[in-house]
């Protein structure tokens, strides 16, 4: 196991975490750019300020998701806050899963019923 990749960081968030939250934030204002749309455009239609979206382009923990996910739906891309924890996209939950699973299925013997005198 990687020991730094454990660590929190200066935020007392894992570095990990604070990584994909960078990288998202990254994302959204290249996303935000490509579509040409200024930042005070996009806080406007979120009704947020332009801090909190500098705040989040930033990768800031902060953020609330619903602020992400309210921005991610002005710039269209809001189905992709429900594909985070997609079951279908958890590798690691499906194996776990399917050990599990009984290795065989037996059938219960049925009793013959007491026929009434």
């Amino acid at each position: 196991m990687n020991v730094k990749a454990t660590l929190p960081a200066a935020s007392g968030y894992p570095l990990p975490v604070t990584r994909s939250l960078r990288k998202l934030g990254r994302d959204i204002r290249d996303a935000r750019l490509r579509r040409r749309i200024p930042a005070a455009v996009v806080a406007e239609r979120a009704s947020i300020s332009r801090t909190t979206l500098v705040k989040l382009e930033g990768g800031d923990p902060g953020v609330s998701i619903g602020i992400t996910a309210t921005v991610l739906f002005v710039l269209g891309m809001a189905e992709r806050v429900g594909e985070l924890a997609d079951v279908r996209n958890d590798a690691q939950g499906l194996a776990l899963a399917g050990e599990q699973l009984p290795k065989r299925i037996r059938t219960r013997k049925r009793r013959d019923p007491i026929e009434p005198s």
